[in-house]
């Protein structure tokens, strides 16, 4: 395995005036996350915080228990209950065998983090997985892609589900299920890992109720000696430690909806480009009426209620749910990242650019709550690359961080217009030019015999270059002809490095890479040592 650090062009202004540490962006969050004394100033921080490990651990213990977590995390939630310990924690929605590949780069960013801040420290770190099981876009995660001949091909899971039922409370339908999961085999070469891998996802499958316990399952399938803890936001277990922060949060509302509308405002003005949307009668709370999960709002009269009208409750009524009921309430976008901090000594939030983005909103919401905001660090971005794409990238002299950033297209027509000799572009641009000197005296007669022959003179001149065009066209189609396996590299490198004209690991799913080469290139990968300040890393398998 070798790991190379490149830089990306195509990066929001946020994300990089944080990277490049500017004060614009970085007063709205408490700590800079490349400072070197951040983190213990952080750990220091922590020491006066009062969290009930003791709560936390129990209901840590029974969902892990739940997903036949590795005894490496059961040592880690044991760590966890020392005055001392602090966590490095990151999140996602639950995917369909982990989902995107960022899914991964995520933990193994935690992982690393946690590592070495432990080294560093002297203290525990633990790497945390924040499973959000509540939310309910089942659209966004019922689906992967896996590369064919010409490109990739999206594979869904035909199960039918109601629209606002969170991932948590969705069963698998089993049938459905294992007839997606043979169809994805079905499109995988037979390696030595095959029928392991394959053997490991049914286990995975038939032993979950939800995707969230399949999602947990196939993690720990991968991450098995790091000590990773998962927790699904959503376990009934979890919101009894939350009672009392939902009640919070009720008595809060108006402040933190307020601050995080107007520090919104002020990021806008700024430029920055924020992908959350708020108004000051939010109530950045859901209320679960059965499996149906409804975004609350405050009205005039200061009812909370559903956003289509759907749900009415008093402020007692919402006081007295989040003490005998709090199962009924979850958190948004804005309420999650407070959740977690006081259920979790965090000594760093690690998120992709989006959440930066968001969270660059979020210090009113904290101080409204006199909670300090953790560190907030982006986490390693990766595009893994194979010996085949490694061997084109290498045999046509490619940049590989301009083909991340830009795609190959622009390689391959300059590859390709370089077989002709001369240039076949340039000699046709030239052939025109020669019959339109040719051909001006003609139509210069033309004009001065009648408007209307001058026209035809004009109109005879294009006919004659869309036949060179053609001519082009057609001998093009030739040597593309001559040529296919090779402009057939080319787009191989583009489905690997910048498929759909993006990251790779917002596309490919593990499972094509976890099939080629084992599991253990992501434990391999885990035990490295990423720098945070890079854009992106390159990883040659």
């Amino acid at each position: 395995m070798r790991i190379t650090p490149i830089s990306l062009t195509e990066q929001s202004t946020l994300i990089n005036d944080y990277r490049q540490q500017r004060e614009n962006i970085m007063e709205h969050f408490t700590y800079d996350p490349y400072l070197q004394g951040t983190y213990r100033s952080r750990a220091n921080s922590l020491q006066q915080k009062s969290i009930d490990r003791s709560r936390l651990a129990d209901a840590l213990i029974t969902m892990n228990q739940r997903w036949d977590a590795p005894e490496a995390t059961f040592r880690n939630i044991e760590r966890l209950k020392g005055d001392d310990s602090v966590v490095a924690i990151g999140g996602q929605q639950a995917g369909l065998l982990t989902g995107p590949m960022y899914t991964v780069n995520k933990i193994i960013s935690i992982i690393q983090f946690a590592r070495k801040q432990e080294e560093e420290l002297g203290k525990p770190v633990i790497p945390v997985f924040w499973i959000a099981g509540e939310d309910h876009d089942f659209a966004e995660i019922d689906h992967i892609y896996l590369p064919e001949d010409k490109g990739l091909s999206k594979y869904r899971l035909a199960q039918q589900v109601t629209e606002n039922t969170s991932v948590s409370d969705i069963a698998i339908d089993k049938s459905a299920a294992n007839d997606w999961v043979d169809q994805l085999f079905e499109q995988l070469r037979e390696t030595s890992y095959t029928q392991n891998l394959y053997q490991s996802i049914e286990n995975c499958l038939q032993q979950s109720v939800t995707y969230v316990d399949f999602f947990a399952r196939v993690l720990y399938q991968l991450f098995t000696d790091e000590g990773l803890v998962l927790v699904n936001s959503a376990d009934p277990g979890l919101r009894k430690i939350e009672q009392d922060h939902f009640l919070e949060l009720i008595e809060k509302q108006s402040a933190i909806a307020t601050g995080v509308n107007k520090a919104l405002n002020i990021l806008n003005q700024k430029g920055y480009a924020v992908s959350l949307e708020t108004n000051p009668d939010d109530a950045h709370l859901f209320y679960h009426d059965g499996l149906d999960r409804r975004l609350l709002l405050r009205d005039e009269e200061g009812n909370w209620i559903g956003k289509q009208g759907d749900v009415l409750l008093t402020t007692d009524e919402m006081r007295a749910t989040a003490s005998y009921h709090p199962e009924q309430l979850s958190n948004n976008v804005v309420t999650r990242p407070l959740m977690q901090e006081w259920l979790f000594p965090t000594l760093a939030f690690i998120g992709g650019p989006g959440e930066v983005g968001y969270w660059s909103a979020l210090k009113p919401a904290f101080d409204a709550v006199d909670m300090e905001m953790p560190p907030v660090l982006p986490r390693l971005s990766l595009t893994f690359v194979d010996r085949r794409v490694e061997k084109v990238i290498q045999k046509h002299n490619l940049n590989a961080a301009s083909a991340v950033n830009q795609g190959t297209e622009s390689f391959k027509i300059q590859w390709l217009a370089a077989r002709s000799n001369p240039p076949l572009q340039q000699l046709t641009a030239s052939v025109k030019e020669a019959v339109d000197q040719a051909h001006k005296p003609i139509r210069d007669i033309a004009r001065d015999t009648r408007t209307d022959i001058g026209e035809l003179a004009d109109k005879n001149l294009y006919y004659l270059n869309e036949h060179i065009d053609y001519l082009e066209s057609r001998i093009n189609r030739a040597i593309e002809d001559q040529y296919a396996q090779q402009l057939n590299e080319f787009d191989v490198v583009q489905q690997v490095v910048r498929p759909h004209n993006g990251l790779q690991e917002r596309i490919w799913n593990p499972l094509w890479w976890l099939n080629e080469y084992g599991p253990c290139f992501i434990n391999d990968l885990a035990k490295e040592t990423c720098s945070f300040n890079a854009d992106h890393h390159l990883v040659y398998l």
